[in-house]
């Protein structure tokens, strides 16, 4: 079995298929991907996540606010704690910071990446954790804000294994998406090769960034399997092992699943 750690149902174009996202779940089963995990953005679509992991039995939801999203009224702790309280709900996320795609005064993004993690301290529902040119103040602040009481994923993991070391060291997994299987990507995979294998985790992010061989196409969670053999490939052992690990893993980080 294998488990996509991290996609967006609710983000998938599905006006080519004929039965919407019935038709990509049967996909993803073929494939051999049983379960996923439906990640939450921002507020305005939280609820619609939470809508899809209600309606699949294998369809699991998260709750927060990407450190990107525009919010017209940024979610409190209350509020996030609120959306969390459903038993399909068994993260709180996506969340972090991102420095690529904004500038200036962070601080607004410090808040909110504060709020989460107190919202995961108060659920014991684990983070996940987005993080691009700002991996200093990431770990800064997890540090700060006792993330290691919740635990969580380093989601789309793109940094160098020192970070991963230190997220590692608070009890965080690592997940790696189709970015690790790009031609671009050799010190990546290099990262990938030294993560013990009890803190791995695969995912799609789908739609978003597809994994070879289907690069340059929207993205499915059945692709995780093409994301998990890549992965195998790397480390000079099998599908089945990676598929085993991982979802072990997903399941003993994850213990609301």
């Amino acid at each position: 079995m294998l488990i996509d750690s991290h996609c967006h149902l609710d983000r998938l174009d599905l006006t080519n298929t004929k039965n919407g996202l019935d038709d990509v779940i049967a996909q993803a089963a073929e494939l051999g991907v049983e379960k996923m995990l439906c990640v939450s953005i921002d507020m305005e679509n939280v609820h619609e996540v939470k809508r899809l992991a209600s309606v699949y039995e294998n369809v699991y939801a998260s709750v927060g606010t990407h450190p990107t999203a525009e919010e017209e009224n940024e979610p409190s702790v209350e509020h996030l704690l609120e959306l969390a309280n459903d038993p399909k709900v068994i993260a709180i996320g996506e969340t972090g910071l991102d420095y690529f795609h904004c500038e200036g005064d962070m601080s607004w993004q410090h808040d909110r990446f504060r709020r989460h993690i107190d919202a995961s301290r108060q659920t014991g529902k684990p983070l996940i954790i987005h993080t691009r040119d700002a991996k200093e103040d990431t770990i800064r602040i997890m540090r700060e804000e006792g993330a290691e009481q919740a635990r969580g994923v380093m989601h789309c993991f793109v940094e160098d294994m020192d970070t991963a070391e230190k997220a590692m060291a608070m009890g965080f997994y690592i997940s790696f998406s189709g970015i690790v299987t790009f031609n671009s990507a050799k010190a990546l995979q290099e990262v990938a090769k030294q993560v013990p294998l009890e803190r791995l985790l695969v995912e799609t992010d789908s739609p978003y960034l597809t994994p070879v061989p289907y690069r340059g196409r929207p993205n499915y969670p059945g692709y995780t399997r093409y994301v998990a053999e890549f992965v195998a490939k790397l480390r000079n052992t099998s599908l089945d092992e990676i598929a085993e690990a991982s979802s072990r893993n997903f399941f003993e980080l994850f213990t609301h699943a």
